[in-house]
């Protein structure tokens, strides 16, 4: 049994040594694990681990464009077993979204069976689908076989795979990346190859291109489902040039007219990585809680292609009205941040520019070309050594069918010979022809070989005219070879040569090459306001006392009876407008916003307004009044703290409501009045009134504000504003108002305890 602190591949960790440091450095290396063999791909070729292992594994089950399909279940078993020992569902997965058109601008696996859809369904299992390469997939392993790239051994040491891949397209922008690391992120949108080519070649043509340049040549992404990028030009470039940055993208949509006046909006591309399904699901969303009041009913009648049906509610509306109110509450509009951070050589994270990563690309296929025509003049010397020892042969072909026949050691006796002084039948015009290697006159060991594994059927006059002309040929292609090597300008000028091929191949003159994603103004669809959405109209908002709400239509007389459930009774009647906003104060602080037209209607007993808010069922409502910009409001609590808040302050976004006033325990919100004077009259549980100046109370946002009034047992019953020129009005018990002008016993300083109430004050302690 070996000993496992002789083993080179364990490291003995002391008790002496700090877990922290211990633990430090092993996260170190997990983080760098990550970035480096997981999330970030290499600029180089646009691939992570998995992918490239994938491809590669692909094109040794030669599996080509051209090939018969093989089932997926087998591809990912050799990708699993061979070079990723990773699980095999993660490498389909993997596998699959290169397949996906929807996700994927130039996919590089042709799948057969479902492999999933823009509605976001899954693939199926892998044992029911089929899978080859694509055309342009193998373009990127073009050259593998002739040293272009380095190898290193699989995980197991059996096997080798490639470092990178030869990529004779700037795979990385054409098809995007986007992955999650320790500590920093990618995600790189796809563009269009076509454009990118262009830009390459603007760079090969001047290194020192500047990036506007470069972005008028490559305007922005182009991404696999369309739609409408509609991010300035100005962002775009700067996004480009920093490496950070969004791209605002928009669904594309068109008016169809049903004759008679009546139209309908259909959707025919909408934004990348948005699920159809999530989509029609958050616009039937926006249809039930009457978000969007124009947009009456939605259809999906996608087939192969995208089919959306938006209908308008009133032939009235607006399309580009309709659309922008959808595109502020929906995904028909999206943003996709753009975080360039690749690895440079694959070793180095770096958030690089459009121009940057461009001449990452570029650089690689010019190591590339070197590798491979470096590959290709050692076959053609190689195989130029092998021709000029069949042309000697053919020279001296009587001599060496002797030693062959007669000699015991023939290769050593074609070795020691010296050819240089040999002669060739008389027939001949040349006397003798020397190798190109070994010693003066004498056969190198490949080609005594070679000469020992020739055919008899080659001994013809026509072969060794072929060996001549193939062995001029040869030549001719070696010079070309050396002059390429020694030359910078050459080298660029077969790699821009190389590039055009592809271009021809997957440009925009093709199906796959045209390009999807539009450009326009976003300025085209003006953003408007929710109440211009909605057709003004009177309505009538009544609340009973167990928060049952509805809108009765027009303004119905406040004193008429209506009807509610047993045991409940009017609380609120109001006079108001479809389109106005209506504010819920809460006994629990925070304030609710409920819209006109989104109130239940007026032939039943309405709905709870605890479904439309979340208003909890232990908190009362306390006031129910129409917004009004720019007023000031009084808010207050039973423990007789409060201040001025503008109406602006307390409009709630959502459901759950915005917290305004900050309450202790078993202390509730008492009062919620607009301000309309010049002074503040408060009133106690115990009958005691205070009226002290308004600008004593300060204007907060949100708090528990100030003491009001101060109290030895209970706390605020009620308070409001007056002007003091005009009195201070409430009603008596008979229903009369009463007017008290002469107020001075009862004008104090704000927080102390005030005076008793005047005669005739209502026994229910409330100014109205």
């Amino acid at each position: 049994m070996s000993n496992e602190a002789d083993d080179p591949k364990i490291e003995p960790v002391t008790l002496a040594e700090p877990l922290a440091r211990a633990i430090g450095e092993r996260y170190l290396t997990y983080a760098l694990s990550t970035i480096m063999h997981r999330a970030l791909p290499d600029a180089r070729d646009g691939l992570k681990p998995v992918h490239r292992r994938i491809l590669y594994a692909m094109r040794e089950l030669k599996l080509s464009a051209t090939s018969a399909f093989r089932k997926s279940a087998k591809i990912s078993g050799d990708v699993m077993g061979n070079y990723h020992p990773h699980g095999d569902a993660a490498i389909y997965d993997a596998m699959a979204r290169l397949a996906q058109d929807f996700n994927v601008r130039y996919p590089l696996v042709d799948g057969q069976g479902n492999f999933g859809n823009i509605d976001g369904d899954n693939p199926a299992a892998s044992r029911y689908t089929e899978a080859r390469l694509t055309a342009i997939a193998e373009t990127l392993m073009e050259g593998l076989a002739e040293n272009c790239v380095d190898f290193r051994p699989n995980y197991d040491g059996t096997l080798e795979e490639p470092i990178v891949m030869p990529a004779a397209f700037p795979n990385l922008l054409a098809n995007g990346s986007s992955g999650i690391a320790v500590g920093m992120a990618t995600n790189i949108p796809p563009h269009n190859l076509d454009e990118l080519i262009q830009g390459c070649h603007a760079m090969l043509a001047n290194p020192d291109l500047a990036d506007e340049e470069l972005v008028r040549l490559i305007p922005g992404p182009d991404f696999p489902t369309g739609g409408v990028i509609v991010e300035p030009r100005e962002a775009i470039a700067e996004a480009y040039r920093t490496g950070r940055g969004s791209f605002r993208t928009r669904a594309k949509w068109s008016v169809e007219d049903l004759g008679r006046g009546t139209w309908q909006i259909v959707v025919t591309e909408i934004p990348y990585q948005v699920q159809k399904s999530k989509l029609i699901e958050k616009l039937a969303e926006v249809i039930q809680t009457k978000k969007v009041p124009l947009l009456a009913d939605v259809r999906d009648e996608s087939a192969d292609d995208i089919r959306i049906i938006l209908e308008p509610r009133a032939r009235t509306v607006e399309p580009e009205m309709l659309m922008a109110a959808l595109f502020k509450s929906t995904d028909l509009e999206s943003r996709f941040s753009l975080n360039m951070n690749v690895l440079i050589d694959g070793r180095q994270p770096k958030v690089c520019s459009l121009k940057d990563v461009l001449r990452a690309f570029l650089d690689h296929r010019r190591e590339v070309l070197r590798r491979r025509s470096q590959h290709r003049l050692e076959k053609i010397d190689h195989r130029l050594e092998i021709l000029e020892g069949f042309i000697i042969t053919f020279l001296n072909l009587d001599r060496v069918i002797d030693i062959i026949r007669y000699d015991d050691e023939p290769k050593a006796a074609l070795m020691a010979e010296d050819w240089g002084k040999k002669h060739r039948r008389a027939s001949s015009e040349k006397d003798y022809i020397a190798p190109a290697k070994g010693g003066e006159g004498e056969l190198t060991e490949v080609q005594a070989e070679a000469i020992l594994n020739m055919r008899l059927r080659s001994l013809r006059r026509l072969e060794e005219l072929e060996l001549i002309s193939e062995r001029d040929a040869l030549m001719l292609e070696r010079a070309g070879l050396v002059d390429l090597l020694e030359s910078d300008t050459l080298q660029w000028q077969q790699i821009g040569r190389e590039l055009e091929e592809i271009r021809s191949k997957f440009g925009k003159d093709t199906v796959l090459g045209r390009r999807r994603s539009e450009f326009a103004d976003a300025g085209e669809v003006e953003e408007v306001s929710f109440e211009a959405m909605i057709e003004r109209e009177p309505i009538t908002v009544i609340c009973s006392q167990m928060g049952w709400i509805r809108a009765l239509k027009g303004h119905v007389d406040l004193t008429t009876e209506q009807k509610f459930k047993d045991g409940d009774a009017a609380r609120f009647a109001f006079h108001a407008e479809t389109t106005d906003k209506i504010l819920l104060v809460g006994a629990n602080g925070r304030f609710y916003t409920l819209i006109g037209v989104n109130l239940p209607g007026g032939r039943g007993m309405g709905e709870p307004v605890r479904l439309m808010v979340d208003l909890p069922n232990d908190s009362e409502i306390v006031d129910l009044q129409i917004f009004r910009a720019c007023e000031k409001m009084l808010v207050a609590s039973s423990a007789g703290d409060g201040f001025v808040v503008a109406s602006d302050e307390v409009l709630a976004q959502t459901k759950a409501g915005k917290q305004v006033l900050s309450l202790g325990a078993g202390v509730k919100t008492a009062v919620c009045r607009k301000v309309t004077g010049d002074h503040v009259a408060v009133v106690g549980d115990n009958r005691k009134v205070l009226v002290f100046p308004l600008s004593d109370l300060p204007e907060m946002a949100k708090g528990k504000g100030v003491r009001l009034q101060k109290y030895k047992d209970g706390g605020l019953s009620d308070a409001t504003t007056f002007v003091l020129a005009e009195g201070l009005a409430w009603k008596d018990p008979a229903g009369r108002t009463r007017t008290e002008t002469d107020l001075a016993e009862w004008i104090g300083a704000r927080a102390s305890a005030g005076r008793m109430a005047p005669r005739g004050f209502p026994r229910d302690n409330r100014f109205t």
